[in-house]
């Protein structure tokens, strides 16, 4: 061993470390500026957005999935000469924080109340703080190449002056209004909800069958209801208009039971009336069906609960009873009554609050809305036109479509005090509405009048809803808006494709003309070992900082990136990560040992023209190609094909052949043939290193530093790229040959348990001159790896008596092993083997007898199963003919 090689050897360390190498480059990738944007300004851009965590707690792991997939495309990106901007911030999550922060606060005894809104919002903006840090310190230890030089968080300023001029400019043209409509009310938050905030959840519950008597005495109609506490607000039974059993009652007054109100019955097409009895209780207040019938029958609308979920004075005597208690005491009053005929068990979906888990109540309260067709509309219309966003994979589509094309008016008002105040202000004298992007008691025209700000905030999802413009400084015309946007892609999960895709492609459609992202990458969600959802309630969640402090960072992106496909679903196994790992410590080992045999090699002194040995100019061949296919799956989203190919190029293809193939010139006396491997050991290790960095960032850098290498990082190297010179089938037929040999030398000595330690002779006749051309001309590979006493290879070969046979393609190998073989075991084992090519050839007949498939199937595939055939027919024949022999 030289001394350079023990200088290199001391520089990489025997086994990979972590930890070490994570802490170091990171902090160095950021202070040298490396993410930062506009570094290539005459580069094309190349734009992401981060979907913005909530800074409501740690990362999980399903954050560590889509926050990599990010990561990889856009360090590819950067690799590829793009001015590539990944833009990081993070999301107020109006009711998601202010629940977590209060829940502290009920810990300690106090409520916001008693705080009072300024003093609460401080200890909230503490949270977000603490959990910012929190958030950061995850995505450096994941690894992520973020710009934090355009870092930007919701409620920020700019952000802010966004939202306020999106809401004023959408009540200008009448697209946002102030209405008493149904909403998703959280009787324990004591706020609206957007529909993503409510979780549906299976309840064993009632069917309550009630009787309506006549007001005339003369009968009565039978309804049934899951909640019979919300009858105290019934206004009308309303009955389809063709149902024979009701067309007399049409128009007639019914008496409420306990309450004694009159309500009519009316007719309309929404009820089924084959359902149950085909009549049904309206409750205008509390059920949002109800609600739109109500508004078109002019039904009085009465709200019977307050906010708190409690019975109200419009309850009669159940006032101050909470729901649940006055269920229970309306059904025993029903009973009494005679009015209750039958209560059955019932299954059916209740929403409760994602947040409080609070049964959520329908209900009628005044809140500001969106008006969504008219936005629905455009989206509909850019997305039919072909110029709409493109979906990964395209079923997704279908979910956004129906979304839109189903759209109803959206609930932006929340009644919590963290979040984007509504810039509504209301003149206490004259009840005038100011909608103003500026605070008007600051301005001169409404000085002395009696303004009050609006107490509600707007839904989280109104801010996020503006995230890929917004942050690049919209509604001013920055560099970076007129630069980074459109955005590139969006990558997310199928989840909130309706609630959060789709609001950025209708506001990103109305405010700036053009769609926010040309792709969508949908992925699924990361699941348990066992495939149910990961949570905190089942246990089974997995902290991304606990697998890399484990594993590693790299095994971790690895394992996520490379484990499922487009929209799938991905289950979570600790033996993932643990390959992830080993294929990371195989990388280091490789490199390692070409460090150890480069003997102070430079970046200058790598030369891969001229003579280059069989392995040499098979090696650069398949790094060409896995390039080339690396490049066209990752523009393609297929990651987990991309890692396939990797991990079959960098394990089997390298490691396994090449560099033991590179050992026989780099340990020989040709210091030429020396010198070209020590090139192109470099020049492949270099290029691999590349491909991998994007999934493995840390030891890629870690061992790209310690190789022959130009430039600052291998973060800024560029991207391998396909080259026709590199293209050569010649060595791929060669070493096809070889490693068949090899293989099928290497299975004879483990069937007759022949160690590789001991030489034996080895015999191959070539199946014609071509074949036996390879074979001499690369016979040290062949007595290298076969350890043979003795080699023989030509067209006409004395075959032994007692041997062991294989046949390849291209040639019949003879392993003379006197007094190890058992001729009738070998017989045996022929025998096994040519049924296996007898069902070979037959597949391939019948297949190629099949006129439907020579009809339909491309010619070059038609092509590769004529090749099949004669190629299985042939080793079929040698196998028949050895037989005989052995049994001749």
């Amino acid at each position: 061993m030289t001394e350079q090689t023990n200088k290199a050897t001391l520089e990489m360390p025997t086994t990979y470390d972590p930890k070490a190498a994570e802490q170091k480059w990171y902090k160095t990738w950021i202070e040298k500026g490396y993410f930062r944007a506009g570094r290539v300004p005459e580069a094309e851009p190349f734009t992401i957005v981060i979907p913005p965590p909530n800074v409501t707690g740690m990362l999980h792991m399903g954050h560590a999935l889509d926050f990599t997939l990010q990561d990889i495309i856009i360090r590819v990106k950067r690799m590829q000469g793009y001015d590539a901007l990944w833009l990081p911030g993070a999301d107020h999550a109006g009711i998601a924080t202010q629940t977590k922060v209060e829940q502290k606060l009920r810990e300690e005894g106090i409520t916001r109340y008693d705080l009072g809104r300024e003093k609460f919002l401080e200890k909230v903006w503490e949270w977000k703080d603490h959990y910012l840090d929190n958030i950061h310190n995850q995505w450096e230890k994941m690894g992520f190449s973020l710009d934090y030089s355009r870092e930007r968080f919701t409620l920020d300023e700019g952000l802010s002056k966004a939202v306020r001029a999106v809401f004023v400019k959408l009540y200008e043209k009448g697209l946002i209004y102030r209405g008493k409509r149904i909403i998703n009310w959280d009787p324990v938050a004591r706020t609206a909800l957007s529909d993503i905030e409510v979780e549906h959840k299976e309840v064993n519950g009632h069917l309550y069958h009630l009787q309506y008597p006549l007001k005339d005495g003369r009968g009565h109609i039978t309804v049934a209801t899951t909640r019979p506490e919300t009858m105290l607000g019934d206004t009308a039974v309303a009955v389809h208009p063709k149902d024979e059993r009701y067309k007399d009652m049409i128009g007639k007054t019914l008496l409420l039971p306990i309450i004694g109100r009159e309500i009519p019955v009316i007719a309309d097409d929404y009820v089924d009336k084959e359902f149950g009895s085909g009549a049904v209780k309206i409750t205008p207040a509390h059920d949002p069906n109800d609600f739109e019938m109500g508004q078109r029958h002019n039904l009085p609308q009465i709200t019977v609960m307050d906010e708190d979920g409690k019975m109200n004075a419009e309850a009669g005597k159940y006032q101050g009873l909470d729901r649940s208690d006055c269920r229970k005491q309306i059904v025993a009053d029903l009973k009494e009554l005679g009015v209750l005929i039958r209560i059955e068990d019932h299954v059916h979906q209740v929403g409760h609050s994602e947040r409080t888990n609070a049964v959520v109540e329908p209900y009628l309260s005044t809140q500001w809305f969106v008006k969504m067709q008219p936005l629905a509309d455009t989206a509909i219309a850019s997305q039919k036109s072909g110029k709409g966003v493109n979906f990964i994979p395209d079923r997704f589509e279908k979910i956004y479509m129906h979304w839109i094309e189903n759209v109803r008016d959206w609930c932006i008002s929340r009644q919590l005090w963290w979040g984007h105040r509504i810039p509504a202000w209301y003149d206490e004298d004259t009840g005038e509405v100011i909608v103003s992007a500026e605070d008007p008691t600051t301005l001169p025209e409404y000085a002395g009048r009696n303004l009050k700000q609006d107490e509600d905030v707007l839904d989280t999802w109104f801010s996020s809803a503006l995230w890929p413009f917004s942050t690049l400084g919209w509604p001013e015309q920055t560099e970076d808006l007129q630069r980074y946007y459109p955005t590139n892609v969006l990558v997310t999960g199928y989840d909130i494709i309706g609630f959060w895709v789709s609001r950025m492609i209708f506001t990103a459609l109305e405010f700036t003309g053009e769609i926010p992202f040309k792709d969508v990458l949908i992925h699924g969600l990361i699941r348990a070992a066992d495939g149910r959802k990961m949570s905190k309630s089942l246990g089974n969640g997995v902290d991304p900082l606990e697998v890399i402090d484990n594993y590693g960072a790299d095994a971790m992106r690895y394992m996520v990136a490379t484990g499922s496909t487009p929209g799938q679903d991905l289950r979570f196994r600790e033996e993932r990560v643990e390959q992830a790992r080993n294929f990371a410590n195989k990388i280091w080992n490789a490199s390692r040992f070409a460090l150890m045999n480069l003997d102070g090699f430079t970046a200058s002194d790598i030369d891969i023209t001229g003579e280059l040995s069989t392995a040499d100019r098979w090696i650069l061949h398949r790094l060409n190609e896995t390039s080339r296919d690396i490049t066209r799956l990752i523009d393609a989203y297929e990651f987990g094909e991309t890692g396939r190919l990797l991990y079959n190029f960098i394990w089997d293809d390298l490691c396994d052949w090449y560099i033991e193939f590179a050992k026989l010139s780099l340990y020989g006396e040709d210091a030429a043939a020396k010198k070209k491997t020590q090139s192109v050991l470099s020049y492949v290790l270099d290029r691999t290193l590349r491909m991998i960095h994007p999934f493995m960032p840390f030891i890629s850098e870690e061992i790209w530093q310690h190789l022959p290498h130009e430039g600052e990082t291998i973060t800024l190297a560029s991207w391998p790229v396909y080259d026709p010179a590199f293209e050569n089938s010649g060595a791929v037929a060669e070493m096809n040959l070889l490693m068949d040999v090899i293989r099928a030398v290497r299975n004879i000595r483990a069937e007759v348990n022949v160690p590789m330690s001991k030489k034996v002779e080895l015999l191959i006749k070539a199946g014609d001159q071509s074949y036996l051309d390879i074979l001499t001309r690369n016979s040290d590979y062949v007595r290298r790896f076969c350890n043979t006493s003795e080699f023989e290879a030509g067209l006409d070969i004395t075959v032994p008596e007692k041997a062991m046979t294989a046949v390849v393609t291209g040639a019949e190998l003879y392993l003379p092993l006197a007094g190890l073989l058992d001729i009738d075991q070998e017989i045996a084992r022929l025998e096994k083997e040519l049924q296996h090519l007898n069902s070979e050839v037959q597949r391939v007949e019948k297949k190629l007898a099949n006129e439907g498939f020579v009809a339909k199937a491309p010619a070059k595939v038609i092509e590769e199963e004529r090749a099949k055939q004669a190629d299985y027919t042939e080793k079929r024949d040698k196998v028949i003919a050895r037989i005989q022999e052995l049994k001749g």
